[in-house]
């Protein structure tokens, strides 16, 4: 079962990937995405979420071990290109957790419309 640790673990191999610290996008996949630039790492990113919808859609149709299996596989490449992406930009696995911490407790509801307020507070001159 992947842990916080494991999640930290991949964000430090994900940071060393990083062109700055020597990243090589000849030899790393990872490196490459950074080398091309967020546009690279955010359209997987709506590739794998696509796919994982459709995995999961399968799921429905047939509750068995290899859709199940196909399922959770879409959904990890899917939580690795968003580790890209927030390592990209300077963010790490903790600051996510630490926002569904902050949630926890909270009525999805209520949450919602709080966002949407601080929305439009922010919109205002």
């Amino acid at each position: 079962m992947a842990s916080n640790d494991s999640l930290a673990r991949l964000a430090a191999v994900l940071e060393s990937r990083k062109l700055a610290n020597g990243g090589d996008p000849q030899a790393s996949y990872v490196s490459r995405l950074f080398a091309r630039g967020p546009d690279a790492f955010l359209k997987k990113i709506g590739e794998e979420a696509t796919e994982a919808v459709m995995a999961a859609k399968d799921l429905d149709a047939d509750p068995g071990d290899p859709a199940r299996s196909r399922f959770v596989g879409e959904v990890a490449d899917l939580w690795f290109h968003c580790m890209v992406a927030l390592a990209h930009y300077g963010l790490s696995p903790a600051d996510v957790i630490a926002e569904l911490e902050r949630r926890e407790g909270l009525s999805g509801l209520e949450e919602k419309a709080l966002r949407k307020a601080l929305a439009r507070e922010s919109d205002v001159p």
